[in-house]
């Protein structure tokens, strides 16, 4: 039997609000779903598994119709999800008495339920969040019905406010295959047998590194799970050392050689870190022309050089500044605390005296 597990699609979400990709990236996300559903249906997976938040927020009717048509091209795939803390079920919510193609079993439930598929000898089991909070472990209690058959658990948690988990307890429980949502990053807690799938795309400049979908087979009563990346966008983190030689055009030409090299496809976080020369200013605005830059972050510090510095204003508030932190000691030989204070300090009384 071949299933698919799935989590955290974000249907409706709009990543990167403000920036020009934004609207892209959002029907990227839909075209990534239907990847993975056309995925399902040229591997003739049994089963389907979404575990929780299919769409960021509250989904329109006509959204739901788009999902369910192709859940319905699935002609050898019975579709299983539950709703999460973003797509809760809240009263009037258009997922209550959604028709669903027969394909397509939601549960709906607060309480832990099931579906039992006889050609599979496999029964899922699950529950919908229906407040967006949940702080009962409810998990933690809960068994398999002994009775032969495959069983698999949908759960979405794992955090203090949203279902927490007992990885121990839940591991020990006698599910075959428990399939985790609500982390976007992919985990692994136990092979073949408990996993977050993590989110199939990149949502926003938190969400880096890689992400993708879980294919399963369980044969002879053996689960078999390889987590399956995307081939799509990430968010990737630039880290840009900086020394005292660094200039603006530098470091912008670092950066493009970094992008270019890792693929312009990708969205960066960038962090600037190390000791610049102090009359050099980063204009970070610029920055984000060079690509698809979506975070800046400037934590380089000013190369002083204290010893002149101590020397040049050696009867004013500067140097006796200097003297008093470091006391006897070398520069070299200060702790980082130290160093840190004496950098800002100094930086704050040249800021003041200019």
């Amino acid at each position: 039997m071949k299933f698919i597990h799935i989590a955290d699609v974000h249907l409706g979400v709009t990543p990167d609000a403000g920036f020009k990709w934004s609207e892209k990236r959002a029907k990227e996300i839909w075209d990534s779903f239907g990847r993975i559903v056309g995925l399902a249906r040229e591997q003739e997976a049994d089963l389907l598994l979404i575990a929780g938040d299919l769409f960021h927020r509250q989904p329109l009717v006509r959204e739901l119709k788009e999902v369910d048509y192709l859940f319905s091209t699935l002609t050898n795939t019975q579709v299983v999800l539950i709703a999460g803390n973003h797509d809760y079920l809240k009263d009037g919510s258009n997922y209550w008495n959604f028709p669903w193609s027969e394909n397509v079993h939601f549960l709906y439930q607060q309480e832990c339920e099931s579906v039992f598929f006889p050609e599979l000898n496999t029964r899922v089991y699950g529950l919908s969040y229906h407040t967006r909070e949940i702080t009962q472990p409810l998990y933690d209690e809960l068994v398999p019905v002994k009775d032969g058959s495959c069983s698999i658990l949908l759960a979405h948690g794992g955090d203090a406010r949203h279902i927490p988990i007992d990885r121990r307890k839940l591991a020990l429980a006698g599910f075959d295959y428990i399939a985790l949502g609500h982390i976007h990053k992919p985990q692994v807690l136990i092979r073949d047998k408990m996993q977050y799938c993590g989110a199939i795309g990149a949502l926003d400049r938190d969400d880096t590194g890689i992400h993708g979908h879980v294919e399963g087979i369980i044969e002879n009563g053996k689960v078999r799970a390889r987590f399956v990346p995307d081939e799509g966008r990430e968010y990737k983190e630039l880290d840009i050392r900086v020394d005292s030689g660094s200039t603006d055009l530098s470091v912008m030409q670092q950066i493009s050689e970094k992008m270019e090299l890792l693929g312009r496809k990708h969205f960066y976080k960038i962090r600037l870190a190390g000791f610049r020369d102090p009359d050099i200013i980063f204009n970070i605005k610029r920055y984000y022309e060079l690509g698809q830059v979506a975070d800046v972050r400037d934590e380089t510090e000013p190369d002083y050089d204290f010893t002149v510095l101590e020397e040049e204003y050696r009867d004013g508030i500067i140097g006796e500044y200097i003297r008093q932190l470091k006391g006897d000691a070398l520069m070299d030989h200060l702790d980082e605390i130290t160093k840190k204070a004496l950098y800002y300090g100094v930086q704050a009384l040249l800021e003041t005296k200019e």
